[in-house]
């Protein structure tokens, strides 16, 4: 039995290990993207493969020009529990982008204080990471579109509520880049590129745990072999 537990532990130990050199790599590619020259977003052709969940916070430009269409989603920054600004955006190219404008926080009355506060007008250009959609899951209250009530930046929900045509909303958004000399609200320049890596501590743990039951099966043997001698 002592011997199952001490391959078991052994094998969390190395799974731990290998999540941590994985973690580190994320760090690396997405540190290397957050600070590259912006590129051309990802057209349609390339929809699926950021469907499969690849390239994320890659840094883009976008051309266009806003739509009036602004969502407000509940989230925390940095700055505190507010809201983020979701805009649409129809870049030059034809698609649908949804923009997160930044974060602006809540008015003493509980409504966002980005009530007053509309999508530019006229052509921009702005870069920003860009971020995959947000369906809602695990502790995450529901959306009730129903009742404008966003808690997750889910795009298909949120361009589905405000009939965007499905076939041209990119599926994803982009967390818009601090201007210079911006002073908001809404505030960009906010997204969390932190990723948390205890997984060494987790396998030192592990195996720390294996030595255990080894220093265990030799009190056991050597228990058993006084009894017998």
């Amino acid at each position: 039995m002592l011997a199952a537990v001490f391959a078991g532990l052994i094998l969390l130990g190395n799974w731990q290990v290998r999540r941590y050199h994985l973690k580190l790599k994320i760090a690396h590619d997405i540190a290397t993207r957050v600070h590259a020259p912006p590129v051309k977003p990802p057209g349609p052709a390339q929809w699926p493969r950021i469907a499969a969940g690849h390239e994320q916070y890659l840094h883009v430009r976008l051309h266009g020009r806003f739509i009036d269409s602004q969502t407000l989603v509940r989230g925390s920054s940095s700055k505190g529990y507010g809201y983020w600004v979701m805009a649409a955006l129809r870049t030059d190219r034809g698609f649908i982008v949804l923009v997160n404008r930044g974060y602006v926080p809540p008015e003493p009355s509980g409504a966002p204080a980005s009530s007053k506060i509309g999508p530019p007008g006229g052509e921009v250009t702005l870069a920003g990471l860009l971020r995959l959609t947000e369906p809602r899951g695990g502790f995450l209250r529901h959306n009730q579109p129903k009742k404008d009530l966003w808690y997750s930046r889910d795009v298909a929900a949120i361009a589905a509520a405000d009939h965007l045509p499905a076939d041209q909303v990119a599926p994803y958004f982009v967390d818009a880049d601090a201007a210079a000399g911006e002073s908001g609200p809404p505030f960009a320049g906010l997204t969390s590129t932190y990723i948390y890596n205890h997984s060494l501590g987790y396998a030192i743990t592990w195996y720390l745990l294996a030595l255990g039951t080894l220093l265990a099966a030799a009190i056991v043997i050597h228990h058993e072999w006084q009894l017998r001698c």
